[in-house]
C-alpha cells in the first residue's frame, strides 16, 4: 500500500478549506432576511458621530492640547490647579467664544463618581488657574472644555481630559444603580420622568427632570445658571468620558409640571452618571443621577 504523499496531505487541506467555506456561504443569511435585518447594524453619519462623540478621553483634540503647569497631588479644601491650552501652532490660546456665559469650564470627577467639581478657571497671562475642593484621595480625571473661535459647530465644545491621582487612604463609593429620582446635598428631589429607562445610544434623546423644592412642591421657576435653566454633563461611570447635554427651554421660560428638559445623545453603551446643577433660592444646587444606555 501506498504511502501518503505530501501532495496528498495539502490537497486534503484544500478540500476541507474549500467545503468549509462553501458551508458557510450556504448558512449566510442572504441579504434582507429577517436574520441580516436583525444584525444589521445602524448607519451612523459623520454629523451624528461628530455630535454624540464622548470627550474628555485624550488630552489633544481637534488640533488642541492640555498642557500640565500645576497638577493636584495633595487634599485639601482648596487645591490649587493651573494649565495651558495649547493651539494648532503649538501656542498658549487665550480666547474661546463663550459658551453658557464662560469661556471655559473646568470638570474634576473621581473614578467612583463620588466626587465632582466644576469650576471656572481664571486667565493669568497664557495660563489658567483655579482651585479644587479634593478632600479624599484617589484617582480623578480633569476635563478642560471650551469652544474655538473657528468652530464650525460652537454647540459641541472640545474637551481635553487628564488623568491624575491624589495619595492617601480613599472611600471609595460605588456608582449608584440607574434610579429615577435622587436628593441633593441641599434637600431638593431631582426625578427624571421616564424613571430608570434605559436611553438607546446614538439616538438623540429628550431627558425630562422634575424638580421639587425641600417642602415637597414642584417648582414653577427657577433661577438664571450660566446663562440658562440649567447645566448637565454626563460621564461614564467606566470610561470616564463627559457628555455634554443641552438645556431645551429658554432661559426665563416657567417649568410646566416642575420639568427642566434636555436634548442628549449618548454614544457608547453603559451607565452615566448624570450631574445637573440649578439655581434656585439663592444657591445653586447639584443633582447627580445614574442612567443606562443601550
Amino acid at each position: 500500500m501506498r504511502k501518503p504523499r505530501l501532495t496528498d496531505w495539502l490537497f486534503l487541506a484544500l478540500a476541507l478549506v474549500i467545503g468549509t467555506a462553501a458551508v458557510f456561504v450556504a448558512l449566510r443569511p442572504a441579504p434582507g432576511s429577517a436574520h441580516s435585518a436583525h444584525r444589521q447594524q445602524p448607519v451612523v453619519t459623520a454629523d451624528l458621530l461628530q455630535a454624540a462623540h464622548s470627550d474628555g478621553l485624550s488630552e489633544a483634540e481637534s488640533g488642541y492640547r492640555f498642557e500640565r503647569v500645576t497638577t493636584p497631588a495633595v487634599r485639601g479644601p482648596e487645591v490649587p490647579v493651573a494649565f495651558r491650552i495649547l493651539g494648532p501652532d503649538g501656542r498658549p490660546v487665550t480666547r474661546f467664544l463663550d459658551n453658557q456665559t464662560k469661556q471655559m469650564h473646568f470638570f474634576a470627577v473621581r473614578d467612583d463618581m463620588n466626587v465632582f467639581q466644576h469650576v471656572h478657571p481664571r486667565l493669568d497671562g497664557d495660563t489658567w488657574h483655579t482651585n479644587l475642593a479634593l478632600t479624599d484621595g484617589g484617582a480623578y480625571r480633569m476635563f478642560a472644555e471650551f469652544v474655538p473661535l473657528d468652530t464650525k459647530d460652537p454647540k459641541h465644545p472640545v474637551v481635553l481630559g487628564v488623568p491624575f491621582t491624589v495619595p492617601g487612604d480613599t472611600t471609595f463609593v460605588p456608582v449608584p444603580a440607574p434610579a429615577g429620582d435622587t436628593v441633593t446635598a441641599t434637600g431638593y428631589r431631582v426625578t427624571r420622568v421616564d424613571g430608570a429607562a434605559r436611553i438607546p445610544s446614538m439616538r438623540a434623546q429628550v431627558l425630562r427632570f422634575a424638580l421639587r423644592g425641600p417642602d415637597g412642591a414642584l417648582l414653577t421657576a427657577v433661577d438664571p445658571h450660566l446663562g440658562a435653566n440649567g447645566h448637565m454633563t454626563g460621564f461614564h461611570s467606566m470610561l470616564l468620558s463627559a457628555t455634554h447635554l443641552h438645556p431645551v427651554q429658554p432661559l426665563g421660560v416657567a417649568l410646566a409640571g416642575g420639568e427642566l428638559t434636555f436634548n442628549s445623545l449618548f454614544s457608547e453603551r453603559g451607565e452615566y452618571r448624570l450631574f445637573l446643577e440649578f439655581s434656585h433660592g439663592g444657591r445653586v444646587h447639584t443633582a447627580a443621577i445614574t442612567v443606562a444606555v443601550d
